[in-house]
């Protein structure tokens, strides 16, 4: 069977998972010692920092078999750890509530692993620290649950490099676009943090889990005309309506400021924006070709009365 992208990538998850999952043997190894199972620990863990629940929510957390999860929660009753009590939704139903015999049993264990991440951690520098917690985060959030929470916010400090380098790898991985784009993203942040008015320009930060995800600029382009640039959505929060939020937010920040009109420039290619911009009441009002950033496009010019 002949090699594809899709069977070359699947190789590389599973070379991860072998290796990650010795790096959590090595890391767990001692817990072994104790009296307890990384199961048995998990679940007391769980009941823990979730409170009371039932045997089948164990069960399905974990992926547990019914017989393996009674023998278990049966010895965890005659050590004292757990008991039963009674549902307080549904007086048939009980849930496991820990003791505190329970967490004096799980609050060394909880400490003897945190101090075990610790150690892995130290042998790190601060940058490469954060490289991997940045790494572990985008890994569970790709494949968890998705989250479609995210806060709307002013920049703060450090916001507008990211700005720069987050829209210019995003270009360049998406559409292949040069280092000309990069070089215009950077002048444009510069020269908003240079002559920036609160009175008639705006910047919103979009964050989720600590990380910026999105951004957007309204910027004075004439006395009764606002200018919308840089709307940026990451790939990985795309589909949460983050891109419409910001659109509408400059909008009604262009009105409050008492401008007439807003216009907005971009190119063809990037077709979710302008489906964006057409569904908040945009209209095209010029386009012509143009090379830029290494490549042949179109250069449209949006615009819409406020």
């Amino acid at each position: 069977m002949s090699t594809t992208p899709l069977i070359e990538r699947a190789d590389i998850v599973r070379r991860f998972n072998r290796f990650y999952t010795h790096q959590i043997g090595v890391l767990q190894e001692h817990l072994l010692q104790s009296e307890f199972s990384l199961t048995e620990t998990r679940i007391l863990y769980e009941l823990a920092s979730r409170g009371d629940l039932t045997s089948a929510d164990l069960r399905q957390m974990l992926s547990l078999d019914a017989g393996y999860m009674s023998r278990m929660t049966s010895g965890f009753e005659k050590k004292g750890l757990i008991q039963k009590v009674r549902s307080a939704t549904d007086a048939r139903a009980s849930q496991l509530h820990i003791t505190e015999r329970g967490r004096s049993v799980l609050a060394p264990l909880e400490k003897a692993s945190r101090e075990e991440v610790i150690a892995m951690l130290e042998r790190l520098s601060e940058p490469q620290q954060h490289q991997l917690i940045v790494a572990m985060k985008l890994i569970e959030n790709l494949l968890g649950e998705r989250d479609s929470s995210y806060l709307l916010r002013d920049p703060q400090a450090g916001d507008m490099g990211k700005v720069v380098q987050q829209q210019a790898a995003l270009y360049t991985r998406e559409y292949g676009w040069n280092s000309e784009f990069e070089a215009l993203v950077a002048e444009i942040v510069a020269r908003y943090l240079r002559e920036f008015d609160p009175a008639s320009d705006r910047c919103w930060i979009a964050e989720k889990n600590g990380e910026v995800i999105g951004s957007v600029f309204v910027v004075r382009h004439d006395e009764t005309t606002a200018k919308l640039r840089m709307l940026y959505v990451d790939a990985s929060a795309r589909g949460l309506g983050i891109g419409q939020r910001l659109v509408e937010e400059c909008l009604r920040f262009a009105r409050q400021a008492g401008y007439r009109k807003m216009v907005l420039w971009t190119m063809s290619a990037l077709v979710d924006a302008r489906k964006l911009y057409q569904k908040a009441g945009f209209e095209l009002v010029e386009e012509e070709p143009t090379h830029s950033f290494g490549k042949d496009l179109v250069s449209q010019t949006w615009a819409r009365e406020l």
